[in-house]
């Protein structure tokens, strides 16, 4: 009898021991998964899988997502976008008549949208954008003459399209096709609900190659609320998309070339150059790295 309640006693205790182990293969999992997101840029493949099956699942429900979606595939596909980690670059954005430049080395996490920008001529004046907060921090008040909260992102919704459709809150419109530069475009019109992001009353028409699907030019408008107390928005604009370079298997363009836009919906006048180098991705973010460094000043 002492000898069966010893060998019951001993499995007791080894299942006991096993399922603590097990719990805590789990938990380290889980905490290795966490830190990898938030420390190294690395997106958990399976997190990736499962974001892009439901963004196909909701583009392929209308005739104007799945041309997104051909897009999407013809640029290196969503699930690349996502996996390759944050992406870096430099943007140059330089208006012709004049006004200001807006030229920063910046870094956008393109799976929670954060950024950090540093100035290209004083590399410890920086902003960002973390998710929630804004922050600038920059001796001289100069370094960044314009709205940085507004400018955190908005480069990466001038040239990350068409792969920055992919979420809640965003609606496809199918226009009519077009004819640009002597070829057949598909045309798509991009809102938003109401209360998604900074500047709900913007839009995007994208257009695309009809054989290629590639992204060949995109119209859109600034309706952002500090710029428009009263409502309203800028006239729409058109921007060209430049030479495609292969970034790490995604198709992104080395420039942008913006013009007002015409009654035709062609380009008018060439306002804006801008010019876009040293893309690449990476995956070897330190933690907090998007967080206002201590002494910064958060902007509303």
């Amino acid at each position: 009898m002492k000898t069966v309640f010893s060998i019951l006693s001993l499995t007791v205790l080894l299942l006991t021991i096993g399922c603590k182990e097990e719990t805590k293969k789990e938990t380290s999992k889980s905490d290795v998964e966490n830190k990898l997101t938030e420390r190294e840029g690395v997106i958990p493949d399976s997190w990736v899988t499962n974001r892009v099956a439901k963004a196909k699942e909701r583009l392929q429900g209308s005739e104007a997502g799945k041309i997104v979606w051909l897009s999407m595939e013809a640029h290196g596909g969503l699930h690349k976008w996502y996996s390759n980690g944050a992406l870096s670059f430099r943007f140059n954005y330089q208006p012709l008549d004049g006004s200001t430049v807006r030229d920063s080395y910046q870094v956008i996490d393109v799976w929670n949208n954060r950024a950090l920008h540093t100035s290209t001529t004083d590399k410890d004046a920086k902003f960002g954008w973390d998710g929630s907060t804004a922050w600038v921090q920059a001796k001289d008040s100069t370094a960044f003459a314009y709205d940085t909260k507004f400018w955190a992102l908005t480069p990466l919704y001038l040239f990350g399209h068409p792969f920055i459709v992919d979420g809640e809150g965003v609606n496809l419109e199918l226009l009519p096709e077009t004819t640009y530069k002597g070829k057949a475009n598909d045309v798509v019109k991009i809102t938003y609900d109401a209360g998604t992001g900074d500047a709900p009353d913007d839009y995007y028409i994208l257009q695309f190659d009809k054989e290629s699907h590639l992204l060949t030019a995109t119209r859109y408008i600034v309706s952002y609320p500090k710029y428009f107390k009263n409502g309203g928005h800028n006239p729409e604009k058109f921007m060209e998309v430049g030479e495609l370079v292969n970034v790490s298997g995604i198709l992104l363009p080395n420039g942008l070339k913006t013009h007002w836009t015409l009654e035709n919906q062609q380009q008018g006048e060439y306002i804006t150059k801008i010019e876009i180098s040293d893309i690449k991705y990476v995956q070897n973010l330190e933690d907090g790295y998007f967080k206002a460094p201590e002494g910064a000043k958060i902007v509303d």
